[in-house]
Order: structure tokens, then sequence, then C-alpha cells
């Protein structure tokens, strides 16, 4: 697996000439943003070692409540078949509606057999074949671009190495997007993106979880992070380590706790991204 290189730069088209035609300057904005999501969604195949990598991208869904928030799979790459093109993701449901909801990342070793997310999509997933599933919103403050998703032919736990190389791809994407939606919402006397071309963007936010100083961890937390943030379940981490499985779980959870995550996959990321793991 190669390392994700950032892809994107921050602003696309901050730079060029602005279109005077409110319109066209929103339509300009919405193809930057498909071409980006439809890029990331190969590079999660071509540089992470998914099997299928989709996108959602945050739409009113048809018959939903005003103000309900959802998504539609626009963006796919690797699929064998089409039961997950353009599919409506309400927010909650699934592994990726539960990203969308909950603005963190999160993943299953076995979808089908997963316990913690609901299972409206298995015939699709089935029909895949698919197994393993990381899931990634692409958050830009209190604003989400999307869901990117990475999926797996195989049960197996997603290591660092993979989580952190996605991670790296969905922050690319997000600048980009990030920039193009600023690029629109500037113009000179023009409606904001959101309003223009008729696409939600800005999304609630959850403001206790920003950035802060981490406490620093104990030797022993540093030592079971380590191996959590390589894919290690508890058992596995207590056999190598001699400790007893309730004491694994609680040094994670203090580990989460002073880090400010809530599960395994934001431990994970947040982990590397501050180097306490390589």
């Amino acid at each position: 697996m190669t390392r994700a290189a950032d892809p994107h730069p921050a602003h696309p088209v901050a730079d060029a000439a602005r279109p005077e035609d409110p319109e066209l300057a929103a339509r300009a904005a919405e193809l930057v943003r498909d071409a980006v999501l439809g890029d990331l969604a190969r590079r999660v195949v071509a540089e992470c070692g998914a099997d299928v990598g989709l996108v959602g991208v945050p739409e009113p869904l048809p018959g939903s409540r005003p103000g309900s928030e959802g998504m539609v799979l626009r963006h796919w790459a690797g699929t064998r078949a089409d039961l997950l093109h353009d599919v409506p993701v309400p927010a909650g449901l699934g592994l990726g509606g539960r990203a969308l909801a909950e603005r963190a990342p999160s993943w299953v070793p076995d979808y089908r057999a997963a316990t913690t997310i609901s299972h409206h999509y298995d015939a699709a997933v089935a029909a895949e074949d698919l197994y393993a599933m990381l899931t990634v919103p692409l958050m830009d403050g209190d604003t989400v671009h999307g869901v990117v998703y990475a999926s797996l032919r195989a049960v197996v736990p997603f290591g660092d190495v993979r989580i952190s190389a996605v991670g790296t791809l969905a922050k690319a994407a997000t600048r980009a997007l990030a920039g193009a939606a600023a690029w629109s919402r500037e113009r000179p006397g023009g409606k904001p993106c959101e309003q223009s071309c008729g696409k939600p963007f800005a999304k609630p936010f959850d403001k206790s979880r920003t950035a802060a100083p981490v406490p620093p961890l104990t030797p022993r937390e540093h030592e079971v992070l380590r191996w959590a943030a390589t894919g290690r379940t508890n058992p596995e981490i207590a056999a190598r380590l001699g400790l007893t499985c309730n004491t694994v779980t609680g040094y994670l959870k203090s580990a989460m706790h002073k880090l400010g995550v809530r599960n395994r996959t934001e431990l994970a990321l947040a982990a590397r991204e501050s180097g306490l793991v390589g």
C-alpha cells in the first residue's frame, strides 16, 4: 500500500477568474465537487488497498421531512453491480449514515455481522461481497461535504496504516471542497452555494470536540494504544501484554478520554496525527 499523497490543492479554483453569473459560478463549484469526490472514490481503491470506494453526498432525500439529514451514494469505484449506486442513505442508517449522524469515522471488520449498526443495506453489501468497511466524514469545521467509504471483500481489521491513508485522502478532498464552496460564496453579489445549487453543505457539529491540549498518557496507556492502533482486539492485546481484557479496556477508555475520541477508529487517527504512534 502506498502512502496517500495530497492530490488536491486547498483552493483548486480560488485564483481563477470568478464568473459574474451566479448560476454559472454555482455550476462551476458543483463540477469541481463532483470531480474531487469521484477522484476520492478511485484513489481509495488505488492507494488504500480497498476493493470498493464509495462517496455519499449530502442531499435532501425524496419523501424526507424538511430539515432532515441524508446523503446519496453518488461516486463509486471497484463495484461489480449497481446496487450501491445512487442509494439514498438517511443519517443514522448503516455505517455511512452513522458517520454522517455522529460526525465521526467508524469501521467494522464484518459489516454483515456487526451489531452496532442498522442493516438496511445488507442485500446490496452482500451482492458486492463486502465485509470490512471504514467510513470517514469529510468535515470542515461545522460543514460536512460527504462521507467516504473504504470496503474490502474480506473479514479483516482496519489497521492504522489503511485508516491513516483513507483519512489523508479525505482531508485533502475536504480542503479542495472547502475551497470550491468558498470561491462560489465569495463572488460579488452571489448567493451561498448551498442556496444557489440546492445542495446542503453546513450541518451541526459537536463543538465540544474541538482541539485541546492532550493530557500525557501513561506508559501502559501508550503501549495499549499502540497495539489498538494496528487493529488488534482487546483479547489479542491482553494476551500479548500479559493483562486481563478488563485491564486493557480500562487503559483504552482512559486513553480515549484523554484524546477526546469516541471509538477505536477515531483513536487510531488521533494517535497517528498527534505522533503517539508512528
